[in-house]
């Protein structure tokens, strides 16, 4: 049921469609978007994945439909990360906030056609070379442990050799040009910082796909299913960011979370063939860790002083305006 060719054309028409309504209904017009309208597409988007998990395990079998929610889950939980990395982007490149979602939009349609490639390429290896679901494993501890060991996340975008490669051959704007990607001047095409930044969240996301393509494959090796989990994760992430990137700062422990997952799921793929980890037990681990790791964060804030914050916010002026309140709060 998951390989026909009539199942890929309806769940690709369906994203199509979804992407349609978004981009051209209900973002036709270049505004910020509220908290509130994000919260609402990211419950369709989880809604939608719950749907189809039923639907799979109406029209499919229970096992498959329990490989899909592992997999989204795990695709979702490390989603998480890349919410934090595309807030550090929009900060360093101090991209207007009416301007992200048409960079996200373009961004992550992008990433989800690479994953595509990822996908079927890693699958026909583990298929053609099976031994190779162990040096997956190995990359997965390896890549679980530095994010464990690692300071907080820093990026250098200059650095990027995509972008510099772009720089040197195409000219660019000094200024954004509104929501465009690029101009004409004096009959030349100029590129527009937004065009530039666009190139640094595909490929900060290529390399999030090295993790997250590999980790789902531990788990099931059928295309369709780690192609609509990722799907969903990847095109709700969108809506996820305008959520969550005002409060992501406060939960300093994910990434200690996402890090044993990665681990986990890497030992995972060592021990294929000699232990067999039961999909409940995986599904069960991988909500425990994402559910103790906001806990904990809620539970043991960092000190105001610690959270990291955007350079157009004076870190003074926050710990005043937060004293303030708590003194408020105090006489009240």
């Amino acid at each position: 049921m998951t390989g026909s060719g009539l199942t890929w054309l309806l769940f690709n028409v369906f994203i199509l469609v979804m992407l349609a309504i978004d981009l051209g209904v209900m973002n036709r017009k270049t505004h910020v978007i509220s908290v509130k309208e994000a919260l609402l597409w990211t419950g369709l988007w989880i809604f939608l994945a719950m749907v189809f998990f039923v639907g799979l395990h109406i029209y499919a079998t229970s096992d498959i439909a329990l490989k899909f929610l592992t997999g989204y889950l795990i695709e979702k939980s490390l989603s998480l990360d890349n919410v934090f990395v595309f807030l550090l982007i929009f900060t360093y490149f101090r991209v207007p906030a009416e301007y992200q979602h048409k960079v996200l939009f373009w961004g992550i349609l992008g990433a989800l056609v690479m994953r595509v490639i990822f996908i079927f390429a890693g699958v026909a290896l583990l298929q053609r070379f099976h031994w190779m679901i162990y040096l997956f494993g190995a990359f997965l501890i390896f890549t679980g442990l530095k994010m464990l060991f690692q300071k907080d996340k820093e990026i250098n975008p200059e650095r990027n050799p995509i972008l510099l490669l772009v720089r040197r051959f195409v000219p660019v704007t000094k200024n954004y040009h509104q929501a465009k990607f690029y101009i004409r001047e004096k009959g030349k095409l100029v590129l527009t910082p937004l065009f530039i930044v666009l190139i640094v969240i595909e490929t900060s996301d290529l390399i999030f796909a090295l993790d997250s393509i590999p980790a789902i494959l531990a788990v099931t090796q059928d295309p369709f299913i780690v192609y609509s989990a990722n799907a969903f994760a990847i095109l709700g992430l969108r809506a996820l960011y305008f959520a969550l990137a005002g409060v992501m700062r406060i939960f300093h422990y994910l990434h200690y979370g996402l890090s044993l997952i990665l681990v986990f799921i890497g030992t995972k793929m060592m021990l294929e063939g000699l232990i067999e980890i039961p999909l409940p037990i995986v599904l069960g681990f991988i909500t425990f860790i994402i559910a103790a790791s906001v806990v904990a964060s809620l539970l043991n804030p960092k000190p105001v002083e610690e959270l990291p914050v955007p350079d157009e916010v004076p870190k003074d002026e926050l710990i005043h305006k937060i004293g303030e309140i708590k003194k408020k709060g105090e006489q009240e």
